[in-house]
């Protein structure tokens, strides 16, 4: 019996970027996750490949993880197997809470999902209900410390301390090796470590700052969906970390939640939702906000303004901030905006005139970013150096540009960033578009495709 070669599974691979090992390996995670134990090898998807046999729930299994690799739905059909049904990811979270019972339910059980487990094609929040819990937030009022709670454990600044230091630890891992890296430990110590001290007992002053404490690392758990693609994840995050600043009040980091938002929107093309939610977390916090937050939430509307072509409306934002940056003082600043320095104003800034397409505005900002931005950022220097190289392509200096590019891809080899992978693939596009045939881009793609093969091993 003569087998055809399964060529849709070959594509979908080679679009993913996945070898037989690294596809291999994503199989048998996938499948742990669901409870079952396989011993697929490199052997197996070769077999596969080949057009032989396969049992209809690794079929699903499969289709998983090429799902998470392509951040699209990706059917067992699709991938020229026999059907299958992919299993159910719980439904949480899906809106502003109206309770802080109904918050820290919602956060313990989005713990309980990963990043990687989709699905990917969950429509996001429609537009209405972002903007009803936007709407909700800038009038709420504060709830108020629980005292009363009936929880035996004392809760003391001791506690309040450790989960602040982690939070600064969290941090650096997610800037220096993406979201996708540590987004499984973050999950772990605020279900295991952080939720169970908010349910305990103590006084209103370690209340707030144990409140304060929490939404710090849940802000985090919302950012590292994000940037690991999974963007209804994300969402549902967001919303709950929005909700529960609203029990002490902290307006600035709920502003910081707005804007993230707005981040997250504009990343998706979503401008006028991205300038309503920049423009929410601009007004959201006022007088209480210090002039680096304001700084960062102007920048966030600059950036919508950007990408809606309103290149008037984007210098006046980008001025605002730059006015607010000179006022910084970062005794003033919560710990959280540190890395809110000259090198990140200079990154927004950047994006902002690549996306208004003025070449050499952008080349001086993505330059100046570049130069400013600590390695120890090393997500934010390589986005930063993608922006660069397509300024230098838009100036028409295309070795300039791959140069810039590969040293992107070499130097970020390390990070779990779905974010930081859409901009080099937006850039091997945009040049391979123009300049196929060109010796340094053929290069180039090879050196692309190592990487993300590398990314499959891992």
């Amino acid at each position: 019996m003569i087998r055809e070669p399964n060529h849709r599974l070959a594509a979908a691979m080679a679009e993913a970027g996945a070898s037989n090992k690294g596809l291999a390996k994503r199989v048998r995670e996938v499948a742990e996750r669901h409870g079952e134990h396989l011993g697929t090898t490199h052997v197996a998807v070769q077999r596969w490949l080949d057009g032989r046999g396969i049992q209809r729930q690794t079929a699903v299994y499969v289709a998983e993880a090429l799902s998470h690799r392509l951040r699209r739905r990706v059917t067992p059909r699709d991938l020229g197997f026999p059907g299958g049904s992919a299993a159910p990811v719980p439904a949480v979270g899906r809106g502003y809470a109206g309770s802080l019972s109904e918050t820290l339910h919602t956060l313990e059980g989005l713990t309980h999902q990963r990043p990687e487990d989709g699905p990917w094609d969950e429509p996001r929040p429609a537009d209405t209900e972002l903007h009803s819990a936007a709407f909700t937030w800038l009038v709420s009022r504060p709830d108020g410390v629980p005292v009363d709670g009936s929880g035996t454990r004392r809760v003391g600044m001791r506690e309040v301390a450790a989960i602040r230091t982690a939070v600064g630890f969290f941090m650096q891992l997610d800037f220096q090796f993406g979201g996708g890296h540590a987004h499984k430990a973050f999950r772990h110590y605020f279900r295991e470590d952080v939720l169970p001290l908010l349910g305990g007992s103590y006084g209103a002053r370690v209340g707030e700052a144990l409140f304060q404490a929490a939404s710090e690392m849940s802000q985090l758990l919302a950012w590292t969906a994000y940037d690991c693609g999974n963007h209804a994840l994300a969402d549902r995050y967001m919303l709950s970390t929005l909700r529960l600043t609203q029990v002490v009040g902290d307006r600035m980091m709920g502003a910081r939640i707005l804007a993230n938002m707005s981040h997250q929107a504009n990343y998706l093309g979503q401008a006028d939702q991205a300038l309503r939610l920049a423009r929410a977390s601009v007004e959201g916090c006022g007088a209480g906000a210090t002039p680096r937050a304001q700084a960062l939430f102007s920048a966030h509307e600059a950036r919508a303004l950007s990408t809606a072509q309103d290149r008037r409306g984007a210098v006046r934002a980008m001025n605002e901030a730059e006015r607010f940056f000179e006022r910084a003082d970062s005794e003033d600043d919560p710990a959280w905006l540190c890395y809110m320095d000259e090198a990140e104003l200079m990154g927004e800034f950047c994006h902002c005139f690549r996306d208004l397409g003025q070449r050499s505005e952008a080349l001086r900002f993505a330059r100046r970013a570049v130069e400013l931005t600590d390695p120890k950022y090393a997500r934010t220097l390589g986005l930063c150096r993608l922006v660069l190289a397509q300024s230098q392509l838009m100036s028409g200096d295309l070795e300039a540009a791959v140069a810039t590019a590969a040293l992107a891809v070499e130097a970020g080899d390390a990070l779990q960033s779905a974010r930081f992978q859409r901009y080099v693939g937006d850039f091997q596009r945009e040049v391979s578009a123009a300049h196929a045939t060109h010796p340094v881009v053929q290069q180039f793609s090879g050196q692309v495709r190592e990487a993300m093969n590398r990314l499959g091993d891992e």
